[in-house]
């Protein structure tokens, strides 16, 4: 071991054995969180180093080689969202004024200079890292132009958003980034309430308000105090700007850097009053400190997820693209259960959420990045945070969601060219109860081989269960498919797909948008051929025997009597995945790290050969919430092994119990086959 080495870890040792007793002391959590950033302010050196992530092992198509910002699965275009007539919760989006050129930035960083520079030439640092992120229908906008700011309320206000929060800054007597928020004021056609947070931290180069690399210094003082709330009143006094109990709302991002900020407040407080705008909601955002805000002259306090989270490390488990890196990567699902698990606030608390954290275009090569993030997962917090936030008098109550347009940070909830307009579908979905479930089933068919599909649709006529019935194909046979189905008499929602990823990702397709409309139990099947095997056809029929036909009812009864059962799979077709492993090793890993997986435990995890069963799509969140690209999906070349789709095949299982559900065998007195027939074990 080097010296360097030693030190290293002896560091890290001092710091672990730190925190640990830091954790049992018995202070209150103000004090604590006071204490720590003292502590770390004046000892920065005490942090341990970033864990490396795994070296020398991530293939080279782990990551887009020809084109960044693909869809990926799970893409949502735009759409009318249905809202309800009374909104549950006044959804408040911290809103970034920040892309337009400006003096400031210009001499720190370069003529022209716009937080779109730093987005677009980020670049991934560790396999399936979602790096650059790159805008959608908004475009790199620039809010010098009102326009931008209409087309921004307009976009928010249809799926649900009630009010942004931007932030404002201002450095005594100075402000910076006002230009969008004079057009707000200047325009009342924009009808769209707006709300202000003052930024009152040092304007830094690392973009965090440490002491180091300040740009814009900040002071704090009584005069300073009057010639603030004197200048944001006209924003105040706007008949638009969002008002709680009829007064208007202002918030502090750091009111522990005020030297006292119970007088501060009651400055406000009178200077309001005695200038008509009368009583206001002062509030402020818990990203640093959370004092009980009645001790420090606030009416409320607002979360501020991710930061003040302990949260799962998982950098050392990541295969690396960039040698270098030194940033850090942590467990965004450890956000809503720790913020839904808390205790009820002995103070006036405004909840929020988070709809994801990456800021590597800020700091390039170390970053931290949140991992995980999806907007259904995102839409199961915000429901749940909804349903937490009772009302208050006649209001709904406020819910504010970080962010808007942090696109330096990753925290969008504006469409981006991978996912659309999926994390704003996910937000207006999230003001509705969850729907009910469908009575019928839904039956999904891969028809690569048409001259197959008559048997097929013939079985799912006679298993008597009328399902709604969905048929993907390659387009040159989508008319072929279209005839057969005018010849049967039945109808089916018919989607011409490229031949990539075999029936795999056509079915992840449609799976993401069958469960985003409310499907519930589906059936998988596809026109198996295996005609590199002399006995596909045999193998296709006991598949869908098994299935379908006198089988079906009772196999959709297992469902309806246990809520907890994810997928039903022929009995003789569940096979231990190390059978048939070699190939698939490497992609089996990759995917149980992307997918946030434990890893494949080959010996004891089973798998469905042949990759038709019934399956209840909420057991398979895991994969979907994981959106893969189509670009991670080889091109066909007659591959019988080892692709990404046959290392999903292997995943499905694995999926489903790790969103808590189970599996069963059918029929269930059957055991398994050994040898299995229909394929050479390893």
């Amino acid at each position: 071991m080097s010296a360097a080495q030693a030190s290293s870890g002896a560091r890290d040792a001092a710091f672990r054995l730190l925190r640990a007793g830091f954790r049992l002391l018995p202070l209150s959590e103000p004090r604590r969180d006071a204490l720590r950033q003292w502590f770390l302010q004046r000892f920065p050196g005490i942090r341990p180093a970033s864990k490396p992530l795994i070296i020398g092992s991530a293939p080279s198509h782990r990551r887009a080689l020809q084109a960044a910002g693909s869809r990926a699965l799970g893409y949502r275009p735009d759409s009318a969202p249905a809202l309800p007539a009374t909104l549950p919760a006044r959804l408040v989006a911290f809103y970034l004024p920040q892309y337009h050129p400006l003096p400031e930035n210009d001499a720190a960083w370069g003529a022209g200079y716009t937080e779109w520079r730093a987005v677009s030439r980020a670049l991934p640092q560790f396999e399936g890292h979602v790096q650059p992120r790159l805008p959608g229908e908004l475009g790199f906008y620039d809010l010098r132009l009102p326009d931008v700011l209409r087309q921004q309320a307009a976009l928010a206000k249809r799926y649900g958003i009630s009010a942004f929060c931007s932030y404002f800054y201002w450095f005594h007597g100075r402000t910076v980034l006002e230009t969008p928020l004079r057009h707000w004021l200047h325009n009342p056609d924009i009808d769209f309430p707006l709300c202000l947070c003052w930024a009152n931290e040092p304007w830094t180069r690392t973009w965090d308000g440490s002491a180091e690399n300040v740009l814009i210094a900040q002071a704090h003082d009584a005069e300073d105090d009057l010639a603030f709330i004197a200048h944001v009143a006209d924003y105040l006094r706007d008949a638009r700007y969002l008002r709680v109990d009829g007064k208007p709302i202002l918030l502090v991002y750091r009111p522990g850097k005020l030297p006292d900020a119970r007088a501060t407040t009651e400055r406000w407080r009178r200077w309001c009053r005695d200038h008509g705008i009368g009583e206001i909601h002062l509030a402020y955002t818990q990203s640093f400190e959370r004092p009980d805000p009645r001790d420090i002259g606030f009416d409320a306090a607002v979360e501020f997820p991710p930061n003040l989270v302990p949260a799962t490390d998982l950098t050392a488990a990541q295969h690396a693209l960039n040698p270098a890196y030194q940033g850090t990567l942590l467990d965004w699902r450890d956000l809503p259960a720790h913020y839904l698990g808390k205790a009820a606030s002995p103070y006036p608390l405004h909840r929020a959420v988070n709809c994801g954290w990456d800021n590597e275009p800020r700091r390039p090569g170390r970053g931290r990045t949140w991992l995980h993030a999806a907007p259904r997962r995102y839409r199961d917090w915000l429901r749940a945070a909804i349903a937490l936030s009772p009302r208050h008098g006649t209001e709904p109550p406020l819910l504010f969601i970080n962010a808007w347009n942090e696109w330096g940070e990753g925290a969008v909830l504006e469409p981006d060219s991978r996912l659309g307009h999926a994390w704003l579908a996910a937000t207006a979905e999230a003001l509705h109860p969850p729907p009910p479930k469908p009575a019928r089933p839904c039956v999904l068919i891969h028809a690569y081989y048409p001259e197959v599909l008559e048997e097929m649709l013939h079985a799912v006529q006679q298993s008597g269960q009328q399902p709604r019935l969905v048929i993907s194909t390659v387009p040159e046979k989508s008319q072929t498919v279209r005839r057969i189905l005018a010849g049967l008499g039945m109808q089916a929602e018919v989607h011409a797909t490229e031949n990539r990823g075999r029936d795999i990702l056509p079915f992840l397709h449609l799976a993401n948008q069958l469960l985003d409309e409310g499907e519930d139990v589906l059936l998988k099947l596809h026109t198996k051929r295996s005609t590199h095997r002399g006995d596909g056809d045999a193998w296709r029929r006991e598949l869908t025997d098994t299935l379908l036909g006198e089988n079906s009812a009772a196999i959709l009864a297992a469902f309806e009597a246990d809520p907890k059962l994810g997928l039903v799979a022929p009995a003789h077709h569940l096979q231990p995945m190390h059978y048939y492993w070699g190939a698939n090793a490497t992609n089996v890993d990759y995917l149980c790290r992307r997918l946030g997986l434990a890893s494949a435990d080959t010996e004891n995890e089973l798998f469905a050969a042949g990759s038709m069963y019934w399956l209840r799509l909420e057991a398979l969140r895991p994969l979907l919430d994981a959106h893969l690209e189509e670009w991670e999906f080889e091109a066909e070349a007659g591959q019988v092994d080892g692709t990404l789709a046959h290392a999903i095949e292997r995943i499905v299982l694995k999926s489903v119990h790790a969103a808590g559900y189970s599996h069963r065998a059918w029929p269930e007195d059957s055991q398994h086959k050994t040898p299995y027939r229909y394929a050479r074990r390893d």
